[in-house]
Parts: C-alpha cells; structure tokens; sequence
C-alpha cells in the first residue's frame, strides 16, 4: 500500500518517462546528425522560435501573422526600450519626454543624427507617420494607442506630440513601445497589414537580409546604425528547427550561441557538457503562462467552470513533468517575480481555486449544474457529452505535456478534452481570432500591473470572434475591473497606485477571469564559445532571453554582444 505522497510522486516518475525517453535517444542519436560547417566570425546563431521553414515576413506593425525575429527589436526600435531587470526606461531613438497641459499632451524629443538604413534622415515625420498608420488600419493598433490618443503631431524636426483624448499616464508605456517605421516607405503601401516588408528599411543594429530560405535565413550588420561601432556582430543567423528537441540537440552540440528554448536537464543535458562555456539563466520574470477559457462559449463563461477546471490541474505534477521544476505553481493573482513589488500575499491567500483539489471541482461542477452522464461524461445544457478541444503549439514540448497533464485531470472530473496541437502561425492566429474552447498562451506585461490585468479584464480590450484582439484572447471584460484600472490611467501618486494594484489583484482572484499555470521563466541559454556578453545572474544587465523583444530589450542584449 501507498502513501498519497507516493502515489503522487510515482504518477510524476510515470508521466515524465515518455519525455526523459524521447531526450534520451535524441542524445544517443546526435552523433547522427550532420555537423554544419563551422560559424563565420562575428555571426551569432539564434533559435528563437520553432518552425518546419520560413516565411519572408519582417513586418513590424502587422498582427495578422508572425514576422520573422528580430523584426520588433533587432531591426526595428523604439521610441524607449524598457529594462525589465533593472525596471527604467532606457532613451533610444526617443531622448526625452514630458507630460504638458495636465498629462493631456505627451511631447516626446527625439534623437539627432539617426539614419535609415537606406541613409534617409530619421524625423518626427517618421514617428507621425507610424501612429497613423495605426488609426487608419484598426488592425495594426495591437497596443490599442487610437483608444487614448486623439492627435499625434511632428511639430520640429525632433519633436513629437501626442494628444490624448482623455489622461490616460499609462499611455506613454505603449507609445514608448511602438516600433517606428519610414514615412519614405510606408506612407505608400497600400495595405500595411498584408505587407510581407521582404526587404526592410529601419534604424536597428540588423537590417539587411543576406541569406533567405526556406531553413536559414541571415541578417547582416545595418551599415549606418547610429551607435557608433555598434553592432559588434557582424550577422544574426536563425536556422529552422521544427520542435523544442531538434532546436535542443542544436543547442546541446553547439550549432547555437543564444536560444530562448524549454531544455529538459539543462544541467547535466547543457551546462555539463562544457561548464566553461555553456550556462543559462531562467528568472520568473517572465510573462505568465495561462490556460485561457473562452469566455464566450457555453460552459467557459460560468465563474464556476473556469474555478472547477482550474481544481482539476495539479500544477505539481504539471512543473515536475513539463517544466523540470523550473518554474512554481502561479497563484491565484496571476502576477510573476516581475511584479513582486506590487503582490499582496494575503489577497493572493484569498484564492482557493489554483490547489489541486478535484473533490471540489466536482463539487462546483455539480452546483453549475453540468452533472456526470451514464458514460461518467458531463453533460452540457442541451444534453450533448461535454467535449472540447486543448490547442497548443506544436514543437513546444513543455506547453504540448503541460496540455497533456491538464487533460488528465480534467477526465477525473468528467471533461473529455483533446489537445489539439498548431504550427505556431496558425495558434496565433486562432487564439488572436477567439476561435478556441481552451488554450495555453501567455500574459502581457509592461512596468507595472495596469497592462497585465487590463489585457485579462479590461472590457475595451474585449474584440468580437472573429476579430484579432492582440491580448484578451478569452474574451472578458469586468465592470469592476474597469472602474480600477480607469482610477489607475489618472493616478500618479505611489501609494494610491499600490491601493488600485491592490484592487486589481482582488477583482482577479474573484472573478477568475483566465486560469494561471505558472510563471514563465525568461528562457535563457547561451555559448560564449564564439561569442561573449550575454547576459547573467552574475551580470545581470538586461533580460537574458531573445523572447523579450516586445518592448525593446533585446536590442540591450544585442548591442552588447561581441565575437570572442
């Protein structure tokens, strides 16, 4: 006879084996594969993303598909990169800012002596053109600016001035964010959306595109790049690999400088294989991983199911079996190590529904009123087996057996549920579109909490089906949540601001409006056999990983870089 303890630990042992199996002949195997010729100097191999082949794509505004890494922090800037280690906003192609006529005008100064690519003169035009091109095409505003903003203007030469339609201090975050493209180029493309920008003209460290195919493509150093003497490197080299165990074999045998990938082991896969040159770093500041419900669908917009489903998850199991106990269980606010000056650790108390308890999940299943059919199926109100799909991207293997422990657990409780596996595209494009019962992604986050739960609750970030919504995916918005979150968008003081942080972590763990799994670390690995300056818990100078690239900090991590 076993202990509870034991049981749990033997289904952990019995769930991790296909994974532990699978890494292991993929090692034994690698002596198989074909060794790629040895690296250029200066080039830095990157696996970023997974994929079976490229596509040509490096526009930086468009939502309709994914562009090709480095387009949103490598090729194009911002207006002010945002360290998230060191939490300050870092000037770049942006010098200064301040806020005039009682925080309704935003006048930003911008930096002298920037150049495209293409030699033209960087200018406030540039920046006005960028915003533009947001109002007239809805569907590039993933940032919702045009929800806030009234009028942008290039007054001087270096000056620009946004007017916003109501205070709204948060604001700068997403204007500061925003990559700025060419008012020479852009201004005369016809539908911006669809615009694949096969060859791009931009201010960032890499611009031009030498090598483009269908399994590497290469970009090389932009000749002009205002740093002086920056880049250090002379190329960013990004080879396709289909899946988190090809990408990691690469990783492992040194075809790769820098990845951002899930590596099972890395201490005795990685790290043990060369301790002189082979490291990671893997902080909890990275966004939240979810499990989103979509709330518009029957039974996903009940408080009841969304608490129930999140019962029948052992996220014990789930970090032992997907994440190699990299990461811990999330709680019941959401919120990762990079809000930790903000958490409230009795709200997060307060929430009883993130432990694994699947008594109590029948229980709140049985009360909504879904009871268990002869098959031991639970039935949705018009009789039919309660079944649905888990979409997930296919080739992350943490996500794709995260999928798999969850569907588990919510079989116990009489939830038939298939993970259904995409090719990264098509997930975003799915879940972008609402066009899911339930799937993992990830969180939005910014400098303090405002974004990451107004992306979770805000009702004006609530898109019909069918239209792209850039964050709230699951489609929820709380009355209660926008009243705070409209209280923090005019407020400056400190301490009022943490009352209204305080708030939103209340209304969440209320209204459980999406179910966290864990906190992401920030995926980190890198080989400083060919190239140095990465970033480390020793020298933590930036985020480490090239996944953080939304607002601007790769480009910290990039223009540091430089060949041994």
């Amino acid at each position: 006879m076993t202990t509870p303890v034991q049981q749990r630990r033997w289904r952990r042992v019995a769930a991790a084996a296909p994974l532990i199996t699978a890494m292991t002949i993929a090692l034994i195997c690698a002596g198989c594969v074909r060794k790629r010729p040895p690296h250029p100097p200066g080039v830095l191999v990157v696996s970023q993303e997974q994929a079976a082949s490229w596509v040509r794509n490096f526009n930086p505004l468009t939502t309709a598909t994914a562009p090709r890494w480095p387009t949103l922090s490598g090729i194009y800037e911002p207006l002010f990169v945002f360290n998230s280690v060191k939490a300050a906003y870092v000037p770049w192609l942006g010098l200064a800012h301040e806020w005039r006529d009682g925080n309704r005008v935003l006048r930003i100064t911008l930096r002298d002596g920037v150049l495209w690519s293409d030699g033209r003169p960087f200018t406030a035009r540039d920046v006005a053109l960028t915003f533009e091109l947001l109002r007239r095409h809805p569907a590039l505003d993933r940032r919702g600016v045009w929800g806030f903003v009234e009028r942008v203007e290039a007054i001087a030469p270096l000056t620009v001035e946004f007017t916003f339609a109501r205070i709204f201090v948060p604001g700068f975050d997403e204007i500061a964010a925003q990559q700025i493209v060419p008012e020479h180029i852009w201004a005369g493309i016809e539908d911006p959306v669809a615009f694949a920008n096969e060859n791009p003209v931009a201010t960032g460290p890499f611009t031009e595109v030498r090598v483009f195919q269908n399994q590497i493509y290469e970009l090389g150093r932009n000749p002009r790049y205002w740093q002086t003497g920056l880049p250090h490197l002379e190329a960013l080299r990004c080879p396709a690999y289909p899946s988190n165990d090809r990408a990691n074999l690469a990783l492992v045998f040194d075809e790769i400088d820098w990845a951002g990938n899930f590596i099972p082991a890395i201490d005795r896969v990685f790290v043990g294989r060369n301790r002189e040159h082979h490291g990671y770093w893997f902080p909890l500041t990275g966004s939240t991983i979810f499990l989103y419900a979509n709330t518009t669908r029957v039974p996903f917009d009940d408080v009841r199911v969304r608490k129930a489903l999140s019962l029948a998850i052992d996220r014990e199991l789930l970090i032992d079996v997907a994440l190699h106990r990299y990461s811990r269980p999330a709680d019941p606010t959401g919120l990762s190590d990079a809000y930790s000056s903000w958490h409230d650790a009795e709200i997060a108390a307060s929430g009883d529904w993130v432990r694994f308890d699947p008594e109590r999940a029948n229980q709140l299943l049985d009360q909504a009123g879904y009871a268990r059919g002869p098959d031991g199926i639970r039935r949705l109100p018009d009789g039919h087996p309660w079944e649905f799909e888990l979409q997930t991207v296919s080739g992350w293997s943490d996500w794709v057996r995260a999928s798999q422990v969850i569907t588990r657990g919510l079989a116990a409780i009489g939830v038939r549920a298939t993970v259904r596996t995409y090719d990264f595209g098509a997930w975003f494009q799915r879940v972008q579109e609402g066009k899911f019962d339930l799937s993992l992604g990830w969180s939005f986050e910014g400098p303090t909490p405002y974004p990451f739960y107004r992306w979770l609750m805000s009702s004006a970030a609530v898109k019909p089906i069918g239209e792209v919504s850039m964050g709230n995916w699951h489609r929820y918005g709380s009355a209660r949540a926008d009243t705070a979150l409209a209280a923090f968008e005019r407020e400056a003081d400190p301490e009022r601001l943490r009352s209204l942080g305080d708030d939103l972590q209340r209304i969440f763990v209320e209204e459980a409006p999406a179910i966290p799994l864990y906190p992401n670390p920030s995926w980190a690995e890198y080989n400083t056999t060919r190239i140095a300056g990465f970033p480390t818990a020793a020298n933590p100078f930036a985020d480490p990983s090239p996944n953080k690239f939304d607002r601007g900090e790769c480009l910290l991590v990039l223009t540091t870089l430089a060949p041994r």
